[in-house]
């Protein structure tokens, strides 16, 4: 069944609208919902924004991410510490008496069940790890003890700025990674 509206971002990097490649960046594409094409990793993710350049361009991070993912090995860029990479979409009730709404996107390592920050990891040791969509969670006032998870869709537009403002955030150039 094909969903209108509904594009999968395949491992090789290309994008499948309506069960065929899209040849060319079309921005409608943005707000379409995305599904990942099965072992989909941040390499994939890479070869789409090189394959449709014009998207790369949505955030002023991605060349210096691009020179990263360059000057690595083609393949076995994966620590092994991470069962898988997850993007996630939080919506979190802040504060009382003067209470806010936050909406904001993620991405996490996951091993056994847990999640972690991956600010301390390379993105050379990320690229192969396999990346899935996560469920949205909902935070009352911070009780982070009862978080209602659900169901979501996420925009190619929500997936690519997500992912450049995590990376900005938590894949540190190697220069600048801490010696032991």
């Amino acid at each position: 069944m094909i969903v209108m509206n509904a594009i999968t971002l395949k491992t090789n990097g290309t994008i499948h609208y309506a069960g065929k490649a899209v040849d060319a960046v079309r921005l409608d594409l943005l707000s379409c919902q995305i599904a990942l094409e099965d072992v989909y990793t941040l390499r994939s993710f890479f070869k789409m924004l090189d394959r449709y350049a014009l998207f790369a361009k949505l955030n002023a991070f991605f060349p210096t991410f691009t020179e990263q993912v360059q000057s690595c090995p083609d393949q076995g860029c994966d620590t092994g510490l991470l069962d898988y990479l997850e993007f996630g979409k939080t919506v979190e009730m802040i504060g009382v008496p003067d209470k806010r709404l936050e909406i904001y996107n993620s991405l996490f390592g996951v091993h056994a069940r847990k999640t972690s920050e991956i600010k301390s990891m390379q993105l050379a040791g990320l690229l192969d790890v396999p990346l899935k969509l996560g469920r949205l969670k909902h935070i009352v006032f911070g009780d982070r003890v009862d978080i209602f998870e659900f169901d979501t869709v996420y925009t190619l537009f929500e997936f690519i700025d997500g992912i450049a403002w995590q990376l900005s955030f938590h894949a540190t150039p190697e220069h600048c990674a801490l010696r032991r």
